[in-house]
C-alpha cells in the first residue's frame, strides 16, 4: 500500500512540473521561444540601425531621458504639468491661513506678477501663463495683462502643445472705480461712499477710502468658486435683478476670516456644508435706501467688501440651525458663530473687526 501511494504521488509531481507536455512537444516550445527572441532582437537591431542612418540616434537617448518639463520633453509633460498644478495649488500663500480660499484679487492700481505670487518663480523651461475668461472660455491673455483685463479668469499654463488648469484659482481683475458717473458703473447704480471731510474723524482712514476697484458679476460668473464654502455672487448686493453686469467689491482677508470661521465651528462640533447669506457686498445706494435701514450704520463695512452676514443653513431650509441644541432657533446659535468668530480673531489679530 505504502509503495503504491508513493508511485501516485511522483506521478502528481511529474505531472506539475510537465503538465501534459511530452518530450516532442516540449521541444517545440522551446525552439518557438528561441525564435521568438530572435525576432524580437532583430527587429531592434534594424530599428537602431534605421536610426543612425536616418540621423535620428542622438535623440534616442534624449527622449528616454530628457527633462518632461523641457521644452523637447515627450508627451508625459502633461502629467508633469497636473503634478505642478497640485503642488503649487496646495502650498500657495495666497490660500490665506484657512488654505480655503481660490480667489486671487489683483490691485486695479498695481502690478501684479501671477508667476511670483503662485510661487513659480522659475517656470519650466518653455511654459507659460494664460488666463481664460470664466464667460468666454475662447478669450485668452497672457498672464502679464491680468491688471488690464477686468474680469473674472481661469489661469492655465502652457507647455508645447498641453494646458492645464489650476482648478483651485480664479484671478479677479476690477475695473476701475474711476469710471463711476454719477453713482452709477454702466447700468448698474452704486452711489457714492462717504468722502473724507464727510466721515465722523476715527473713520478717516485709508480703510474708508472708496474702494478702488468693482468686480463685475455675471449670470456666466456668478457661481464661480472664490472659496471652500463661497461662490462670486454670494456678495451680490440684494435689487436691480435685471441690470447685468452688477459689481461688488472683495477684500481678500474677508474670504480667510470667513473660512477660518466655518473651521473654528467645525472644530467646536458644528458642521458648515451649508452656508446662507444675509448680506454681502452693499452698494452705498443700497446701504442708505434699500430694505430694512434699521440698526445700519451709515458707513458699513459693507459698503468695503469685508463684512458678510451669514447663517448655518446644513439643512436647507433658509433658517439657521440650531447650533446650541436647545430646540429653538434665537440668538443663542448666532451667538454660537460670534463666538467661533472671537477665538479666530483672537488667533489672528490682523482680522479683527
Amino acid at each position: 500500500m505504502a509503495d503504491r501511494t508513493e508511485k501516485r504521488r511522483a506521478g502528481l509531481f511529474s505531472r506539475l512540473e510537465n503538465p501534459g507536455l511530452g518530450p516532442v512537444q516540449e521541444k517545440l516550445l522551446n525552439t518557438g521561444l528561441v525564435l521568438l527572441v530572435v525576432l524580437f532582437t532583430g527587429g531592434w537591431a534594424v530599428a537602431i540601425a534605421d536610426a543612425y542612418r536616418s540621423g535620428r540616434s542622438l535623440n534616442v537617448a534624449r527622449e528616454v531621458t530628457a527633462s518632461p518639463v523641457s521644452s523637447n520633453a515627450p508627451p508625459p509633460a502633461a502629467f508633469l504639468l497636473d503634478r505642478l498644478v497640485r503642488a503649487t495649488t496646495e502650498e500657495a500663500p495666497w490660500r490665506g491661513h484657512s488654505g480655503a480660499v481660490s480667489a486671487l484679487i489683483t490691485d486695479p492700481d498695481g502690478t501684479l506678477d501671477l508667476a511670483d505670487t503662485l510661487g513659480l518663480q522659475a517656470l519650466p523651461e518653455g511654459a507659460t501663463l494664460e488666463l481664460q475668461q470664466v464667460d468666454s472660455p475662447g478669450v485668452r491673455a497672457p498672464a502679464t495683462q491680468a491688471r488690464g483685463r477686468p474680469g473674472a479668469w481661469n489661469v492655465l499654463v502652457r507647455l508645447r502643445d498641453e494646458v492645464q488648469a489650476f482648478s483651485d484659482l480664479a484671478v479677479l481683475s476690477p475695473v476701475s472705480a474711476d469710471l463711476i458717473r454719477e453713482g452709477r458703473l454702466g447700468r448698474y447704480l452704486v452711489g457714492s461712499w462717504p468722502a473724507r471731510g464727510e466721515r465722523p474723524a476715527r473713520l478717516r482712514t485709508p480703510s474708508y477710502d472708496p474702494p478702488r476697484g468693482l468686480i463685475a458679476v455675471t449670470p456666466a460668473n456668478r457661481d464661480l468658486p472664490i472659496s471652500e464654502h463661497l461662490v462670486l455672487g454670494d456678495f451680490l448686493t440684494k435689487g436691480q435683478t435685471d441690470v447685468w453686469p452688477k459689481y461688488v467689491a472683495i477684500s481678500p482677508r474677508i474670504l480667510d476670516k470667513l473660512e477660518l470661521t466655518f473651521q473654528e465651528l467645525e472644530r467646536s462640533g458644528h458642521p458648515v456644508e451649508n452656508v446662507g447669506i444675509i448680506s454681502g457686498f452693499r452698494t452705498p445706494y443700497y446701504n442708505a435706501h434699500g430694505g430694512s435701514t434699521s440698526g445700519r450704520g451709515s458707513v458699513s463695512r459693507h459698503m468695503y467688501g469685508d463684512a458678510m452676514d451669514f447663517y448655518v443653513d446644513n439643512d436647507g431650509d433658509g433658517r439657521m440651525d440650531d447650533l446650541n441644541g436647545d430646540g429653538r432657533i434665537d440668538r443663542g446659535d448666532a451667538a454660537v458663530i460670534a463666538r467661533a468668530a472671537g477665538r479666530v480673531e483672537a488667533a489672528y489679530p490682523q482680522y479683527v473687526g
